[in-house]
């Protein structure tokens, strides 16, 4: 990438090397499950509501479908969710039991493409929310999240732009980048944070 692409590739030198953790055992459900609750949400406040659905079932771990799609609405609510959010976990408890999401092993046999035409099924599950999927949760080497506001602007930061870019210029640009644009978001994202740094 740092041959192909010599702005990126000093943000890279000026980061060091790429340090992208992946959940290498969370199953499909359980990370959009996660996802659904952490969803337009600060970590900690998600990370609060996600803990109190766990404990409704006297668990730290994510409950099984058969317990969500058991549950009642009002039940979740009282986690916190709001009540999309419970509609919408339900409906992935659902899905799952329909055999419709496909396990961790089948979701690794997928293409990138078919993951996102899947999964996006569910209610309230975006390509943003796949997108994140297939990097953290599946380490899919070549994911451009090209709607992800940290990416576009740690794109304008790193290539001294006022505007954030387009989706379209962002994927043009992204081309140079395969087939590591995932290790690039990681490196955009890093660039929103040397703002911050003393």
């Amino acid at each position: 990438m740092s041959k192909k692409d010599r702005t990126l590739g000093r943000l890279i030198r000026q980061v060091g090397p790429c340090s992208l953790q992946i959940a290498p055992r969370q199953s499909p459900y359980e990370a959009l499950a996660e996802s659904i609750v952490y969803q337009q949400l600060t970590g900690k406040a998600a990370a609060t509501i996600y803990a109190r659905v766990c404990k409704l079932y006297n668990s730290r771990r994510c409950p099984s479908p058969e317990k969500i799609s058991g549950a009642s609405l009002e039940l979740l609510r009282s986690a916190g969710l709001s009540r999309s959010k419970a509609a919408a976990i339900k409906d992935l408890a659902a899905k799952v039991l329909a055999g419709d999401i496909p396990t961790r092993r089948g979701a690794e046999k997928l293409s990138d493409e078919e993951l996102v035409t899947k999964l996006t099924e569910v209610r309230g599950v975006g390509r943003w929310t796949v997108e994140m999927f297939l990097i953290f949760t599946l380490g899919r080497p070549d994911v451009l999240p090209l709607d992800d506001y940290g990416v576009r602007k740690g794109f304008a930061r790193a290539y001294g732009r006022e505007v954030l870019p387009k989706p379209k210029e962002l994927a043009t640009q992204g081309e140079r980048w395969r087939p590591y644009r995932t290790a690039a978001s990681w490196y955009l994202w890093r660039a929103t944070e040397l703002d911050a740094a003393p």
